[in-house]
């Protein structure tokens, strides 16, 4: 939530909204509030942010007056507003579902006896009638619902042509079952048309379960992004260690992650050390290690030892929250396609009516007998021929989708419009660790300076390895699993950023980096140097092995590329 003097800009998720159109009515109905200042409904996501003057009116109220258009708001708390939202969604699917069961249970024998055999039973007209009944006014109820109320406010959507369209040829059908003898009379035939009301019922019913499914899916990437974050943290209050929620977390709290716990808050390591797998963040699968004064982010996991943290961020100032909002500012983001086709939506529907009662008018007073007839007909197929906006549901629900997919997979696109000019793209630009490579470092080569040593230092190079919880030393400690019965470690010393030091039978032993073992005034032949730029060069991380005067060994550790990078980038 944003604030400025007394305007502020809250977003809330609002339920009821069954088509573009849907939100174009929302807007048109809020916009002209004195005391609000801007509305931009997302109907993919279910959401609308208004900016409002606190003063004038309440989140109550703006519920309040949506209701009367039959949307509802939900103005609690972030996390309760999602659970509530959340539980209206399912609530919603179980309706859906149960309705459509019901539809397409008595639409079917509707269906078949109207087209394949018209007049096999005696009273068949009177039986269609009470088949297509509970579809009309049970499962499609919400339909004649939800136009009756915007019907009072003088405006339209998808829910209008379907009340109108069912209706007409429900009410049509019933008036020559009750009373065939008026068109009879006529020297007409009184045709009934239950199988169109029923089918379009079921059809659109079908489509709204099929997108609400859709927008459920795309609901859980957002809802694994908020996953990453624990409920509940352990903090230290008054020298005591406390659980408390997430919720009550303050900045400065001291907090403590035990090993595989996720990390809660952004903030600073005060006490201990480990490696924090922060691969969510950037997609780095080698946890990194961390010290006293380093970052840590929420929604990273700690792997190996105990952390105090100082929480210097919360809530919605974490890197988390950033990129959550992020997600959920591209899924609201339309691009060029949607504006146009929302702007279609909103006259679509007053439209496709004038148009429906000028075809009645024209069959009427120019069409062949029986006019009334064939100018029904021409309304009632007008109405059903427009009813399924592909337009103004595809667009929106395409992108969903596709956002809401990117998310779930790791990729953050950062608006609409991007997804939408993607096909432009010539140059794609990949990120290594994890996406080319297979996240897993292997030692790719090694080079021993004496072979005769060799069984002996490979021994002891195990032995300390496994002392160590850095991720390229498991790599090395992977590659010699073979080894049986290490040996005794008598002291082991890890210094950060550059390798450890161990000592071994009153031998002391360095493993690190080139810069750790020159400055121990280490020597390096100039067979194992050479060897070292070779693998340099080839982008491998270099390991160096060496005892208190000479370097024994060196070791290539590299992530491999996977099988199928090549086939995937092309």
């Amino acid at each position: 939530m944003e604030e400025t003097n007394n305007i502020i800009t809250e977003t809330f998720k609002v339920s009821g909204m069954t088509c573009a159109a849907c939100a174009q009515s929302i807007e048109s109905f809020l916009k002209p509030l004195s005391a609000v200042q801007d509305v931009s409904v997302n109907y993919p996501n279910q959401s609308v942010q208004i900016s409002f003057d606190k003063a004038q009116i309440s989140p109550q109220e703006l519920k309040s007056k949506t209701q009367e258009i039959g949307y509802t708001l939900f103005i609690r708390d972030d996390e309760s507003n999602e659970q509530d939202f959340t539980q209206n969604q399912n609530d919603r699917l179980r309706e859906l579902e149960r309705n459509l069961l019901l539809a397409a249970s008595l639409s079917v024998p509707v269906f078949i006896l109207s087209m394949f055999f018209p007049n096999l039973l005696k009273y068949q007209n009177w039986i269609l009638m009470m088949l297509s009944t509970p579809v009309l006014f049970w499962s499609g109820s919400e339909f004649f619902k939800i136009a009756w109320k915007r019907a009072k406010h003088f405006s339209t959507n998808m829910d209008t042509l379907v009340a109108l369209s069912t209706g007409v040829a429900y009410i049509f059908s019933v008036f020559n079952t009750v009373y065939p003898q008026f068109f009879i009379n006529r020297g007409l035939e009184p045709h009934v048309y239950f199988e169109s009301a029923v089918i379009i019922i079921t059809f659109i019913l079908l489509g709204r379960y099929f997108e609400e499914k859709a927008k459920g899916k795309t609901s859980s990437a957002i809802k694994k992004l908020i996953g990453l974050k624990p409920s509940h943290v352990t903090a230290v209050r008054n020298g005591e260690e406390v659980n408390i929620a997430i919720s009550e977390v303050l900045v400065g709290d001291l907090l403590i992650v035990k090993p595989g716990e996720k990390i809660p808050i952004d903030g600073k390591v005060k006490r201990g050390t480990s490696y924090v797998d922060e691969s969510m963040l950037s997609g780095e699968a080698i946890p990194l290690a961390k010290n006293k004064g380093d970052k840590v982010f929420a929604g990273t996991i700690n792997q190996k030892g105990n952390l105090k943290i100082l929480a210097t961020e919360i809530g919605e100032r974490t890197v988390l929250a950033q990129i959550i909002k992020s997600v959920e500012q591209a899924l609201s983001s339309k691009p060029h396609v949607q504006k146009l086709a929302d702007k279609i939506a909103g006259v679509f529907v007053p439209i496709v009516i004038v148009i429906a009662v000028i075809t009645f008018i024209v069959w009427y007073v120019a069409g062949p007998d029986p006019k009334l007839t064939y100018a029904f007909l021409g309304l009632i197929t007008v109405l059903i021929i427009a009813c399924p906006c592909a337009l103004g549901l595809a667009t929106p629900t395409a992108l969903m989708v596709g956002i809401g997919k990117g998310a779930e997979q790791g990729i953050l696109i950062q608006d609409a419009q991007a997804l939408e000019t993607a096909h432009k793209v010539d140059t794609l630009i990949l990120d290594k660790t994890g996406t080319i490579t297979k996240g897993e470092p292997r030692v790719t080569d090694v080079f021993w300076e004496s072979q005769t040593e060799q069984s002996y230092l490979e021994r002891v190079l195990y032995s300390i390895e496994s002392q160590s919880e850095h991720p390229l030393a498991q790599s090395i400690t992977h590659y010699y699993n073979a080894i049986e019965n290490p040996i005794q470690v008598d002291e082991f010393n890890s210094v950060t950023g550059l390798g450890v030091t161990a000592v071994i039978d009153e031998n002391r032993y360095f493993i690190g980096n080139d810069k750790y073992i020159h400055s121990n005034n280490i020597a390096i032949s100039s067979t194992l140097e050479n060897g070292a730029q070779k693998l340099k060069a080839e982008a491998k991380t270099v390991i160096y092995f060496s005892d208190n005067n000479e370097t024994k060994g060196i070791f290539a550790i590299a992530d491999e590329i996977k099988g199928s990078s090549k086939t995937a980038i092309e």
